[in-house]
């Protein structure tokens, strides 16, 4: 009784379907049940979701276009729904919600409204590739896709140059090869990586190599598919010792500071940085610039 409770499809409530990443043979059973009987679903992409449906002998279901350059007003709409007493299920192209997706927006919008978020949890492209990487596992930080803005991302690298932990990133195959070399470039082109593409489809593919190797091997055919990058953390680097001083300790304070506004940082942000790197309070570095 307790189980026919939880699986019963409730009202005011937005439901997280977790869609599969390639095989549409993952999709579970509850999350079949939750896309059959919610009141509307909100999808990445209408046609995709059409699809998916069809596969699963769903049919006549309302389909909401939600995504990344809609998702205000989209939002709202959605919402006033549930609020109304409609369910709604939310689905992106492939993989869970709300995971480096604007499905992100809307859960906020519910948390800010006290609207109910719950799921069908399921396949998430992170994770299995990180499974899959033979990288170490116990530890990780998810950094999705970098930003398109050279500056932006060249900022964002310097601030995970010394990452301990595994990292994941996403990135389509057009900008694949610029990938690579900015994070050689970053990490050193012996840091070893594991590139996945096509999960759980026909011609996937699980290369573990180093970002050198990586670079060369795009340099010879072009990237298919969209990939999932497991990139080693500092921990997992045998010729690096973690324990060795930050060498930007070694700079003056104000080549400390002239470092971080190179790479892009406003001047408060960057005496911040600094001052963090120092382990002291940005006060006393600017105590420090400053003496006389």
């Amino acid at each position: 009784m307790e189980q026919m409770e939880k699986n019963r499809i409730l009202p005011r409530t937005l439901y997280l379907v977790a869609t599969p990443i390639g095989n549409l043979a993952d999709l579970s059973p509850r999350a079949v049940k939750i896309l059959s009987e919610v009141d509307f679903i909100a999808a990445e992409d209408t046609r995709n979701a059409q699809k998916l449906l069809s596969f699963f002998d769903i049919h006549g279901k309302e389909l909401i276009s939600y995504f990344e350059h809609n998702k205000r007003q989209k939002g709202e709409y959605i919402l006033s729904r549930i609020e109304g007493g409609e369910s709604c299920a939310l689905i992106t192209d492939a993989g869970t919600p709300a995971i480096s997706d604007p499905g992100e927006d809307l859960v906020r919008l519910c948390a800010e409204r006290h609207v109910t978020v719950t799921g069908a949890p399921g396949c998430c492209a992170a994770v299995h590739a990180l499974s899959l990487s033979g990288l170490m596992t116990g530890r990780f930080a998810f950094e999705g896709f970098m930003s398109v803005n050279k500056g932006e991302r060249k900022k964002r690298l310097a601030e995970i140059q010394r990452e301990r932990r595994t990292m994941i990133f996403y990135e389509a195959p057009h900008k694949l090869q610029n990938t690579l070399s900015d994070l050689a470039d970053c990490f050193g082109e012996d840091r070893k990586i594991t590139l996945c593409r096509e999960l759980t489809k026909l011609n996937e593919e699980i290369c573990q190599t180093t970002l050198k190797d990586a670079i060369a091997i795009y340099q010879e055919r072009a990237p298919k598919g969209e990939y999932v990058l497991i990139l080693a953390g500092l921990d997992e680097c045998p010729d690096t010792d973690t324990s060795e001083e930050n060498p930007l300790l070694t700079l003056s304070p104000e080549e400390h500071l002239a470092h971080y506004e190179a790479l892009g940082f406003a001047k408060m942000d960057a005496m911040k940085k600094a001052a963090k790197d120092r382990g002291i309070s940005k006060s006393e570095f600017y105590r420090m610039l400053h003496k006389e």
